[in-house]
């Protein structure tokens, strides 16, 4: 671990990711308590003037809500360097432009990504030198496999960072201190006690211009077999010795590796499905297959289901329900775990509430645990009533957790290689059953919940 980076480079600075991301989250950064003096590279492959690139990188950092003395010298100081990053020699030169220890952020297509670092082989790179990468990490368990070997030869584990922003997010970070920090909740945190847990991402947008990553990854790709497989080894991991990133990161991998399709039948485990024309929000929205750059015969799925089981003593039965989709008429973005009913309700009890709910809100950050306690009036009739209560933001936003990760080479928050690896694992079977047609492609009007026959 180092003890500060120097410069953060930006591969990919003319991106929207870029722009929309992580400036606004590097800006936060430098205005907060953690914040420190450094320079800013962005590398991009098209031309862009000094005045240009400062301009963007002001209102990129005005956009993270936070302003400050050091945001706007580094801001200042920045520079933009046109370049091939797949080139030796330019990247060569992107680093002899570097201060101190540098971190090379790969905001970056896949494909150009896996290009750029094989173009770093042959370049020596600094001491300490960092890297963060976004996802996807590889496009299949091969590709992923190969990359990480690739990375290998560049820098040691410790300094490679495989963003996953919704590790930086608070909530999701929250189930670490629910879980671990609270005796009533890890004492029925099991099959035991526990019917079924949904991990939900539905978004009311759409494409939004996306086609040329989206039209190839598909929101089991691209939500499922990243974000949500991740958010699910936290919520069930074993409890770590301490949150040290050997520790933590190891806790995850093991669960993952013992994570399969439901019974293991790759076929009845997940189904798919994708918008038809519609209106969310007075929007209208066209079909997915008439949006701009789509490719039709692609096949590519907007909603994806998957139901996958742990094998292991303390989840062995318990299934999990990993769902994403675009265009749906309700943003729901939730863990909600559903205990069992109880053994015996007392004869005399009236009224059937089901049983308790502890729901983890993503957007907005907020927990709500369902109980049921004798209701309003009669005391023998049973009814719900919800405990709620809302989390305090965070001093940062997942980016800039993200990156103050980065910077400081702190990878308790990046995803380890072999997490990587069993991710792909979980989802190939699946992948490789909907690439073949073996399970159909169902519909659902956009502004919709899905599918009628999924309800």
């Amino acid at each position: 671990m180092v003890d500060h980076i120097g410069t953060l480079v930006i591969l990919g600075a003319g991106g929207d990711l870029t722009r929309r991301l992580l400036l606004p989250g590097l800006g936060q950064l430098l205005g907060s308590s953690r914040g420190y003096d450094l320079r800013l590279i962005g590398v991009g492959f098209d031309p862009m003037t000094e005045t240009e690139w400062h301009s963007r990188v002001v209102e990129s950092f005005a956009a993270g809500g936070v302003s400050s003395t050091r945001a706007t010298t580094v801001a200042k100081n920045s520079i933009y360097v046109q370049a091939d990053v797949t080139s030796p020699a330019d990247l060569t030169r992107i680093l002899a432009a570097a201060v101190g220890t540098p971190a090379l952020y790969f905001a970056l297509p896949p494909h150009v990504t896996i290009a750029a670092i094989a173009a770093l082989e042959k370049v020596g790179l600094p001491k300490g030198t960092v890297l963060g990468l976004e996802k996807p990490f590889g496009t299949d368990l091969r590709s992923a496999q190969a990359l990480n070997r690739q990375l290998a030869k560049l820098v040691p584990e410790k300094h490679i960072h495989r963003v996953d922003h919704f590790l930086g997010k608070s909530t999701v970070l929250n189930l670490l201190g629910l879980r671990f920090a609270n005796r009533i909740f890890e004492q029925v945190w099991s099959a035991e006690h526990i019917e079924r847990v949904d991990i939900v991402f539905d978004e009311t947008l759409g494409l939004e211009g996306r086609a040329g990553y989206y039209d190839k990854a598909g929101a089991l790709v691209d939500m499922i077999q990243s974000h949500l497989l991740l958010v699910m080894a936290l919520a069930t991991m074993e409890p770590p010795s301490s949150l040290d990133p050997d520790d933590l990161r190891g806790s995850m991998a093991q669960v993952l590796r013992a994570t399969h399709a439901w019974k293991r039948d790759a076929i009845s485990a997940g189904r798919r499905a994708r918008y038809s024309a519609g209106t969310i929000d007075g929007r209208k929205l066209p079909a997915y297959v008439k949006e701009a750059g789509v490719h039709p015969e692609l096949d590519t799925e907007t909603l994806a289901e998957v139901i996958v089981g742990i094998e292991n003593w303390r989840w062995a039965g318990v299934p999990f329900r990993l769902r994403s989709g675009k265009a749906i008429a309700e943003k729901r973005q939730q863990i909600v775990v559903t205990f069992k009913d109880v053994p015996h309700r007392p004869y005399g009890f009236t009224g059937k509430p089901g049983p308790a709910k502890l729901t983890m809100s993503l957007t907005p950050d907020s927990i709500k645990l369902d109980l049921n306690i004798n209701g309003e009036g009669d005391p023998f009739s049973l009814d719900r009533v919800s405990l709620d209560v809302e989390f305090a933001q965070g001093e940062l936003g997942p980016y800039g957790e993200v990156l103050h990760g980065i910077l400081s080479d702190d990878t308790t928050l990046s995803v380890r290689a072999d997490a990587v690896e069993e991710c792909w694992r979980i989802v190939a079977p699946i992948l490789a059953a909907w690439r073949k047609s073996t399970v159909p492609i169902d519909s659902y009007r956009a502004g919709s919940a899905g599918p009628t026959a999924w309800h």
